[in-house]
């Protein structure tokens, strides 16, 4: 089974069902969404991937973005698609956040595509003209399509994660991850520019018909307290 399977047997299983909660504790900001409004913007970002920015099955992404709901559409564009991702700098694909323009040329000189996301609610556009060269993601995703037919479909084989010189497969990931989470998991994840462990919890999340709930905090000691209320609130099982 591809990670691709497995969210496409996911969403046909309980399409309704909520499987990303996200807080940010700066802006007040919750959002959910459910299976169907998932796969609806990971379709978009596919299309998007495969008939804006041309990639292939030998297309690495770097998806350097925080801990957030828009970090999980891209992890899952990206397999879906048949594009390996990495959280590092280093590929001609790059997606950064906000904060990530300022550095992003410096670190990744080869990089030929710069796609920004803005990150403010309800993925809104940018309200400020972004650097000559770089993509609006949110400006651009809205007018692909709500299905996607991949030219390149990802095999138990594809590389599915590209870090340090490691490489992930599909069957990799999606074996690794089969029995992490018992069923109907509701998992925590707490950070801020950390988004990493969200290549592994994704897929066990998928795995076990659960939900992530994912809280972006700059210093989770201090917010200790809100965190636990939203961990009682949203009925966390594991953190």
């Amino acid at each position: 089974m591809t990670l691709a399977e497995l969210l496409a047997s996911a969403a046909q299983t309980d399409a309704a069902r909520p499987v990303v909660t996200f807080y940010d504790l700066e802006t007040g900001e919750r959002v959910e969404l459910s299976l169907t409004t998932a796969a609806n913007w990971v379709a978009k970002t596919a299309n998007m991937l495969q008939d804006t920015l041309g990639t292939d099955d030998e297309t690495t992404v770097d998806v350097l973005l925080p801990l957030h709901w828009e970090t999980v559409v891209w992890v899952l564009a990206c397999w879906v698609a048949g594009c390996a991702v990495s959280m590092s700098p280093g590929d001609r694909i790059v997606v950064v956040g906000p904060h990530g323009l300022d550095t992003v040329s410096a670190e990744n000189d080869d990089a030929d595509e710069i796609i920004a996301l803005s990150l403010r609610p309800l993925g809104g556009r940018f309200t400020t003209p972004l650097p000559a060269g770089v993509i609006d993601y949110n400006a651009e995703v809205p007018s692909h399509g709500d299905r996607f037919t991949p030219y390149y479909p990802p095999g138990n084989s594809s590389p599915a994660v590209r870090e340090d010189g490691d490489v992930l497969t599909h069957a990799d990931l999606v074996a690794e991850t089969a029995d992490r989470y018992p069923a109907g998991a509701r998992v925590m994840l707490v950070g801020d520019r950390d988004a990493v462990p969200l290549l592994h919890v994704v897929p066990a999340v998928l795995h076990a018909s659960g939900s992530l709930v994912l809280v972006r905090s700059v210093d989770p000691e201090a917010d200790r307290d809100r965190i636990t209320a939203i961990a009682d609130t949203e009925r966390v099982t594991v953190r």
